[in-house]
């Protein structure tokens, strides 16, 4: 959103694309002249996070705007995948989830790039945003709403915000003269340049540069943005952002920009259409007006009585302290109530390198759920990577975790169950899951790792929340290899019964991974489902509660075994690896989107 930082990462490692960056006052060098619309007194009051909602089936949770500069890439892709993961969670929890996400589409950096194509910025913005859409569609994202910053009632609601912090005393408008970065279009700290006064990013010269722009008067809460992390500890997640943050208020708040005088393509400012808001005052106002249903009469209060506050903000970790510093003291300004968290989670990185255009080694999220299927990506970036910290891609290791952890583990373990199944019981079960396991431990490990990975959904721990659920597949396979039922059904006599109620007891666990691993990989979790003789209405209807033990019943039909999930093959040509999907046994082609294939 608003999707840029300080220090700008190399394209390709944030978490979304960077933005053009917006005049903070640096310490040093920097001469502000006030020039009218001084602030005026303000009165002191409580600070809290989040206050807890009338309603509390509520959840509202949103990814970063994300700047339409360029089309989506992986990082952005990430964050929208961990969000879409938490908001299925939270739905089988039975609470009613508001998922936003959108696109940030004003800016200097949008008209030039709208220039460069020969298109309209209008039309530049229609296209990137659909490109997000589609790519949202390919990753099997059920976002709630969309906003776009191009929106009407977008504007009307940033023209309220603005209207409302002006009242506060807390714009102001002045002369501004600083060392200014051309590449990261950013004012720096002469403390922070290297030799000759060069930027540290671009190692090229920082001009001195004077603007007359509008300003919000952030330094005037820095006892309350104390208050509110003091009060509020887990207002930022994890706790290393939150020490980052509490570091940075330590150092003393500045005032920043809110408007510029050079760039057309925005919201005019409302007392004054010479100048436009800029970014933060613009992008930021897009979680509230996400809100707002009424497109013909737009405004303010009804937007925030639609939901706000947010339960998360989910965004990369280089705009926290846009999201935990400035926001924070903006809605306490127009007299709103602040999110209830703020989580900023790492960047990405390729083989243990940047990602970077120059560098040749860009990770583009389209090619990989055309190659490998949507279940595959997500599975991938939510269980390889510590949600938080910076995460890693290489190929080999994707194909070895998806193959070993989808096609293998899980795949398999259904495929050769089932297969029994038919093979001895015509494909019906001939007992109750609840009574196959009476004085069964199996029952107590499957609903230990249940417990656990509820726990870890609800901490944000995502990956340890895939990793418990996989427990329970494993331990599937190391009970069905110790009890061999495909041996007793050889006996015959009470020999075939226990292999029976074994099966019985694999496909009640693979149920409850169905449920269980539904937020992480859906469209495998559906199949998974259907395959075990559910239908797919029924499968939607399902909660956090079935992951209970008890329901498979005596007399349900299984589907006929059909592989769920493709296993990646890796073929040599020419000296060169690619990857690719082995075909399902009896079709002549396989869906890479569904990734189908047959498990082995």
């Amino acid at each position: 959103m608003a999707v840029r930082a300080l220090l700008s990462p190399p394209q390709g490692l944030s978490s979304f694309a960077s933005r053009t960056h917006f005049p903070i006052l640096p310490r040093q060098l920097t001469t502000l002249r006030p020039r009218s619309l001084a602030p005026l007194p303000r009165r002191r009051f409580s600070v809290r996070a989040g206050p807890p909602n009338t309603n509390d089936d509520l959840f509202v949770l949103t990814t970063p705007l994300y700047y339409v500069n360029a089309p989506p890439h992986m990082g952005s892709a990430y964050t929208t995948i961990a969000a879409d993961a938490i908001a299925r969670f939270q739905r089988l929890l039975g609470k009613k989830v508001i998922f936003i996400t959108g696109t940030d589409e004003h800016g200097e950096k949008i008209a030039t790039s709208a220039e460069v194509s020969n298109r309209s910025p209008k039309e530049h913005c229609d296209i990137i945003s659909q490109a997000y859409r589609n790519l949202w569609f390919d990753l099997r994202i059920e976002y709630d709403k969309f906003i776009r910053t191009t929106d009407s009632k977008h504007e009307a609601i940033v023209r309220d915000f603005y209207a409302k912090v002006l009242n506060s005393g807390d714009i102001y408008r002045a002369d501004y003269e600083g060392l200014y970065c051309v590449n990261c279009e950013e004012y720096k700290d002469e403390k922070e340049l290297v030799e000759n006064r060069c930027c540290p990013v671009h190692l090229k010269p920082c001009l001195l540069r004077k603007e007359d722009n509008y300003f919000f008067a952030l330094s005037k809460y820095q006892n309350e943005m104390e208050e509110l992390l003091t009060n509020n500890p887990d207002f930022v997640k994890p706790l290393f952002r939150l020490n980052e943050v509490q570091s940075w208020i330590k150092e003393g708040l500045r005032d920043f920009s809110i408007s510029r005088g050079s760039v057309e393509w925005g919201i005019p400012v409302p007392n004054d259409p010479k100048q436009t808001i800029y970014v933060w005052f613009d992008a930021l106002l897009g979680y509230i007006s996400a809100l707002e249903e009424d497109e013909e009469n737009p405004n303010l209060q009804k937007a925030i009585s639609s939901g706000w506050p947010a339960s998360l903000h989910l965004i990369g970790k280089d705009i926290l302290r846009f999201h935990a510093v400035y926001w924070p003291a903006m809605l306490m300004s127009a007299g709103l109530d602040i999110p209830k968290m703020v989580f900023g989670h790492g960047f990405l990185t390729k083989d243990g390198v940047k990602m970077g255009k120059s560098l040749g080694n860009t990770l583009d999220p389209k090619d990989l759920v055309s190659q490998f299927g949507a279940d595959a990506v997500r599975y991938f970036f939510l269980r390889e990577v510590e949600f938080g910290s910076d995460g890693d891609y290489s190929e080999e290791r994707f194909i070895n975790i998806v193959n070993a952890h989808l096609a293998n583990t899980i795949g398999n373990l259904l495929n050769r169950t089932l297969g029994l199944l038919k093979k001895n019981c015509g494909s019906t079960l001939a007992f109750d899951s609840v009574e196959v396991v009476h004085g069964n431990p199996f029952k107590e490990t499957v609903e230990k790792s249940v417990e656990m990975a509820r726990y870890h959904y609800e901490n944000l721990e995502l990956s340890s929340a895939c990793e418990s659920v996989m427990g329970i597949g494993n331990a599937g396979n190391l009970y069905i290899d110790e009890n061999a039922p495909w041996s007793s059904f050889k006996k015959g006599g009470p020999s075939a019964e226990t292999a029976a109620k074994d099966l019985v007891i694999i496909l009640e666990a693979m149920r409850i991974i169905a449920v269980a691993l539904f937020p992480i990989v859906p469209s495998l979790c559906v199949r998974i489902y259907t395959q075990l003789g559910f239908s797919e209405d029924q499968f939607k209807s399902v909660t956090w509660s079935d992951t209970k033990w008890g329901g498979l019943k005596a007399g349900q039909k299984m589907m006929d075994p059909q592989p769920v999930f493709a296993r990646i093959e890796v073929t040599t040509e020419e000296g060169e690896c690619e990857a690719s999907l082995k075909p399902v046994k009896g079709s002549k082609k396989a869906s890479r989107n569904q990734g189908l294939v047959e498990a082995s």
